[in-house]
C-alpha cells in the first residue's frame, strides 16, 4: 500500500449534488482526465437503481466500462474485485456501503482512482478516507483513500428506504459527541480545530433543519448528503476519524462483532450518542429527539438488540480499539448503566 505524510490531506477534486446529476458523470470523469478503461462496482440491487445507467452513460461518453457485482464488503470479495482490475484505469462504486467500500479499498490497494456513486445516504462512508471490510467473521475498518469525485444524484437517493436516511442522520448527528471524546485526547497531538469545527456544523446542519429531513423529500435528502460529505472531509483533513467516531462508533463496533442481529451502523451509532452526550453532560435530549423525528431508533428494544447486550456494548466498547480514548473509556460501568436507563436507553 501506499503511504502519504501523516499530516497531508486528500479531498474530493470534484464533488456533484443535486436532482439528475448522474447524468453529468461523463463531464466528470472527462474534466478528472481519466483514462479509458473502467470498473463499476455494484451489488444486485444498485446494479438495477443505477449500475446499468453508469455504465450505459460512460459507454456512450467513449469509455470502456466492465461491472462486477459484489455479494458483500469482505476480503473474499475484495481480492475478487482486485483480480478485476487488470487493464483497469478508475474504479466506480455505486451503493450504499458495500460496493464503495470495496472500491475504495481495491483502488487504495491498486493505486488506482475511484469515484463513489452514493444511492442512499446512511452513513458518511462514500466521501470518507476509511472502508468497512468483514476479515475473520469482524468488520475491520481500513484505511485508504476518499474517492477522486463524488457524485451524489438526490433523486435517486430520496427513493432509497427511509430507514437508510434515518441511519445517515444517526451517523452524522454521532459527530457531535466524536469530537467531545475527540477533545478529551487532545494532548495527544493529532486534534485539529478546523476537523473539529467542520464536523460539528455538519451535525448542526442536519440538527436545524431536521424538520426538513424528516418529510423525506429531496430537499432534506441533499442536506443529509452534503453533511455526510463534510464529514468525510473533516476525517481527510484530521488525517484520521477522530471527527466522526468515538465512543459510539466503539459501540456500534462492539454490536457488529458481538451481537447476532446487528442494526444498521448509523442507527447504533445514534444511540450511542444519546448515553455518551448523557455522559459528557451535553445536551442529549436534542439528539434524541432529532433521531425521534425521522423514526431512527432510540431504544434498545428500537434497535432490535436485547438490552443486556447493548449495556454490555456500552460497557465493554473500550475492547474496540483500546488506544482510542473515549468518555466510555474514562467511565466506570455503574454510570454508564445509570446513563442507559436515565436516558431511556434500556429500561
Amino acid at each position: 500500500m501506499r503511504s502519504r505524510p501523516p499530516r497531508s490531506m486528500v479531498l474530493p477534486r470534484i464533488v456533484v449534488t443535486g436532482p439528475g446529476v448522474l447524468e453529468q458523470l461523463p463531464a466528470v470523469i472527462a474534466e478528472l482526465d481519466l483514462p479509458e478503461r473502467g470498473l463499476i462496482v455494484c451489488d444486485p440491487t444498485t446494479l438495477k437503481i443505477a449500475g446499468r445507467q453508469v455504465n450505459e452513460y460512460l459507454e456512450i461518453g467513449g469509455h470502456q466500462m466492465k461491472k462486477i457485482v459484489i455479494e458483500g464488503a469482505n476480503s473474499q470479495e475484495l481480492l475478487r474485485v482486485e483480480d478485476a482490475l487488470d487493464d483497469i484505469d478508475f474504479l466506480v462504486g455505486v451503493g450504499g456501503g458495500r460496493p464503495i467500500d470495496l472500491a475504495k479499498q481495491a483502488g487504495f490497494n491498486k493505486n488506482i482512482p475511484f469515484v463513489s456513486i452514493p444511492t442512499a445516504a446512511s452513513h458518511d462512508g462514500f466521501g470518507s478516507a476509511r472502508s468497512s471490510i468483514w476479515q475473520a467473521g469482524r468488520k475491520t475498518s481500513m484505511q485508504a483513500i476518499p474517492p477522486i469525485a463524488v457524485v451524489a444524484d438526490t433523486t435517486i437517493i430520496s427513493r432509497a428506504p427511509s430507514r437508510l436516511l434515518a441511519a445517515g442522520v444517526g451517523d452524522i448527528v454521532s459527530n457531535q459527541t466524536a469530537v467531545l471524546d475527540w477533545r478529551l485526547s487532545k494532548d495527544g497531538g493529532d486534534y485539529s480545530e478546523y476537523a473539529a469545527a467542520l464536523s460539528e456544523m455538519a451535525a448542526k446542519l442536519v440538527v436545524d433543519g431536521i424538520e426538513k429531513v424528516a418529510e423525506g423529500g429531496e430537499e432534506g435528502v441533499r442536506l443529509v448528503v452534503k453533511a455526510l460529505i463534510s464529514s468525510g472531509v473533516a476525517m481527510s483533513i484530521a488525517g484520521s476519524s477522530r471527527p466522526a467516531s468515538g465512543g459510539e462508533h466503539k459501540f456500534s463496533h462492539w454490536l457488529d462483532a458481538n451481537s447476532k442481529t446487528p442494526a444498521l451502523h448509523g442507527e447504533q451509532c445514534g444511540l450511542g450518542s444519546i448515553v455518551t452526550m448523557y455522559l459528557h453532560r451535553g445536551d442529549w435530549h436534542k439528539i434524541r429527539d432529532t433521531l425521534k423525528a425521522v423514526k431512527a431508533p432510540v431504544t434498545a428494544r428500537g434497535l432490535g438488540i436485547e438490552e443486556d447486550v447493548v449495556l454490555s456494548a456500552l460497557i465493554n466498547s473500550k475492547e474496540i480499539r483500546p488506544h482510542r480514548l473515549t468518555i466510555l473509556d474514562k467511565t466506570e460501568p455503574k454510570a454508564i448503566e445509570e446513563a442507559a436507563l436515565v436516558t431511556g436507553v434500556i429500561g
